[in-house]
């Protein structure tokens, strides 16, 4: 089992708006991606400063899961269009689960 964790810190342009839409864009993946098995996002309560904005977790059955899942046209343009633009800054990690 793979896990894929991203932490992405968003630019002030992203307003509630942005955020809503990027959680519906992102939520909805499971539905057209078979390959997710599990897929959470969670935005930062803000309690500390210089935290990441948001972290995405997915978990795949294994790496070529994990690559359909990476590769996939309607992922792509939820990054193009939805995420991107507001991104200062993003970081990830895969890593083996049991």
């Amino acid at each position: 089992m793979l896990r894929h964790i991203v932490l992405l810190t968003l630019s002030g342009d992203a307003g509630e708006s942005e955020r809503d839409a990027m959680r519906a864009g992102i939520e909805s993946l499971p539905q057209v991606i078979p390959e997710i098995e599990e897929y959470s996002i969670r935005f930062d309560l803000e309690i500390s400063p210089g935290n990441a904005s948001l972290v995405i977790m997915g978990d795949f059955a294994d790496e070529a899961a994990y690559r359909t899942y990476a590769e996939h046209p309607v992922h792509l343009d939820l990054i193009a269009q939805k995420i991107a633009p507001f991104v200062q800054s993003r970081s990830a990690v895969q890593v083996n689960i049991a």
